[in-house]
């Protein structure tokens, strides 16, 4: 089995749009929980979504990272030791999960399209919601009516969620939260139908073989944490802490994206504002130091301790 580092983080940004301030914020959050650690901090580019991915910008991501005067041990422009830390290189490490899954009879191919789906959730007295996935490719015979349905479409993979499947997930911002996944509303992609795999494979994969210990990212990607623990359990990994912080929202109350230029690096820069202004401005949306502070990332790791944040609400 394999076991993570206590205390070894990352960062794992997609390259599908620039680095805004909420991203930023994450960043500079997680490289402080793994060094105030003492432990490793790693870099890992998150381009498994292709056509979403943007040429040039991974390593625009890097080069705002250091500008911030964030660095890490290990990424896609320095090796380490669990390299390649990009996910588009690390393809077939998946696919031998993927079948490890199958194997181990934990999931079952499904023909429906987005548009089935979406029907499905709509129709009158229907209990799902629209995120809801039916159950339909569960049953073998209907599978195959499915399949039939959908001439020459490639089948993705689901997990089947069993009602052993209740999960609790140990927050260090929101606590232990009991989660109980029913199935087959709950039943998620691992494998997408156009043969890659799909985020909550990728990232427990990533995780488990860098012996990642903690992760700290938006609080977007909480729901996700029981699906990834049910992968994590299923191949008999042991699952990272997790810290969850609240996303970065902009002046409408609204939490900001990848296109919301104005808030990037580039944005910042043109202001005339320094590295250390920004970290600053990052650390006292989170109360860790008072407004209008300018500091770079080892002056505020000097007075950092994760019980700062922990217990408490990080502020946007």
């Amino acid at each position: 089995m394999t076991q993570p580092v206590q205390g070894r983080g990352r960062f794992a940004p997609s390259p599908t749009g620039l680095l805004h301030l909420g991203n930023l914020r994450t960043a500079l959050l997680a490289w402080l929980f793994a060094r105030y650690s003492g432990a490793s901090f790693v870099l890992r580019m998150e381009d498994i979504d292709r056509q979403r991915t943007r040429q040039g910008h991974a390593e625009q991501i890097l080069a705002d990272l250091r500008w911030l005067g964030l660095d890490w041990d290990e990424g896609p422009d320095v090796g380490g030791p669990f390299a390649p830390y990009v996910q588009s290189e690390r393809t077939a490490l998946y696919a031998e999960h993927l079948e490890r899954l199958i194997a181990a009879g934990d999931l079952y191919p499904c023909y429906c399209s987005r548009t089935d789906i979406a029907e499905a959730a709509s129709a009158p007295h229907s209990p799902l919601s629209a995120a809801g996935y039916p159950g339909t490719c569960r049953d073998p015979e209907r599978r195959e009516r499915q399949k039939q349905r959908n001439p020459g479409r490639e089948p993705s993979y689901r997990f089947r969620i069993t009602e052993q499947h209740v999960t609790s997930t140990d927050d260090r911002l929101r606590g232990a939260t009991a989660v109980h996944l029913t199935g087959p509303k709950d039943d998620f992609v691992v494998w997408r139908a156009d043969g890659t795999a799909a985020y909550q494979l990728a990232v427990v994969v990533d995780d488990a073989m860098m012996q990642v210990g903690e992760v700290v990212r938006g609080a977007d990607l909480y729901e996700s944490t029981p699906l990834q623990l049910v992968l994590f359990r299923s191949f008999g990994y042991r699952a990272p802490r997790y810290v969850h912080v609240p996303l970065w929202q902009n002046t409408e109350g609204k939490r900001l994206s990848k296109r919301d230029g104005s808030a990037g690096i580039a944005a910042l820069q043109s202001e005339g504002l320094t590295p250390a202004g920004v970290v600053g401005m990052l650390a006292a949306s989170c109360g860790l130091v008072e407004d209008k502070t300018e500091c770079s990332p080892r002056e505020l790791l000097a007075a950092f301790s994760p019980e700062l944040l922990i217990g408490a609400q990080v502020g946007a």
